[in-house]
């Protein structure tokens, strides 16, 4: 009976008992005395190694919730009330700074600045039209100590002050809420690498223009952007967005985009 157990363990797959007692090896005392409890305890004794080996091998890393990459989340932010979306307008400084200030006198257009897109502004928008310099108790003039918190989106104190008198004013939020939303959906919004600043001009279309920013920005839809033009050079890329910065579509905005086949996209200074 010894023999033929023997040759029952010279055939084992690796994993069984051979693999057992490769691990730990069990000895006894002395054989016992009748025909199976040989057998039996040779059996016993493998799913003891077994268990022991299994102590040796590293335990797979478990996967918990925390490990887990959570998906992107955006901070809230403070609500606006009175109208339907937001427009956020990014201006393409080149263009107007060729027309309104070539010198470089002010600080968007002084040479060495590098602007390529600028907050214009955040618009409180309607289905049908847009409010406008609206009735509000926060007072007209912007404090130079806020205004500066924005500089380096909206360079210029002008456009800050302007801004808020003819739609922050509209957006039923305080001056300092109104700036911090401002900020926060320009930062919502990548710039594309084939649109950033750059000393040699370029030319391309407004749809390439439109497709660039939707390929950078996953969400944003092709009837929630437009591009607008003048004098066949990019002026505008405005994004339409829900009072708590989600992308939303805008047909009527969309519809006022510019139609022009190819558009010249001037250097920066």
């Amino acid at each position: 009976m010894t023999f033929a157990v023997r040759r029952q363990q010279s055939r084992a797959e690796p994993g069984d008992l051979n693999d057992a007692f490769a691990c730990r090896r069990r000895t006894m005392s002395r054989p016992p005395s009748f025909p199976l409890a040989r057998p039996l305890c040779l059996f016993l004794a493998g799913l003891a190694a077994l268990a022991g080996c299994s102590e040796d091998k590293p335990a797979e890393k478990q996967k918990t919730e925390a490990s887990r990459k959570a998906p992107e989340t955006r901070a809230a932010v403070p609500l606006g009330t009175g109208f339907d979306f937001y427009v956020l307008s990014l201006s393409w400084s080149p263009t107007w700074c060729a027309d309104n200030d070539a010198g470089g006198r002010t600080q968007q257009c002084r040479r060495g600045e590098n602007n390529g897109f600028i907050v214009h502004g955040l618009w409180p928008q309607n289905d049908r039209g847009y409010p406008e310099f609206c009735a509000t108790r926060q007072p007209d003039r912007v404090p130079e100590k806020l205004g500066r918190t924005v500089l380096d989106i909206i360079p210029s104190m002008g456009l800050v002050g302007h801004q808020w008198r003819k739609h922050g004013s509209c957006s039923g939020l305080s001056q300092k809420d109104y700036f911090a939303v401002t900020r926060a959906a320009f930062e919502r919004i990548d710039i594309p690498a084939d649109l950033a600043p750059q000393r040699g001009g370029a030319r391309l279309s407004p749809d390439a223009a439109e497709a660039a920013f939707i390929a950078a920005n996953p969400g944003l839809d092709r009837k929630g952007i437009a591009v607008t033009c003048e004098d066949g050079r990019l002026e505008e890329i405005r994004i339409c967005m829900t009072t708590d910065l989600s992308f939303r579509t805008c047909p009527a905005v969309d519809r006022a985009g510019c139609r022009a086949k190819s558009i010249e996209q001037p250097p920066i200074r």
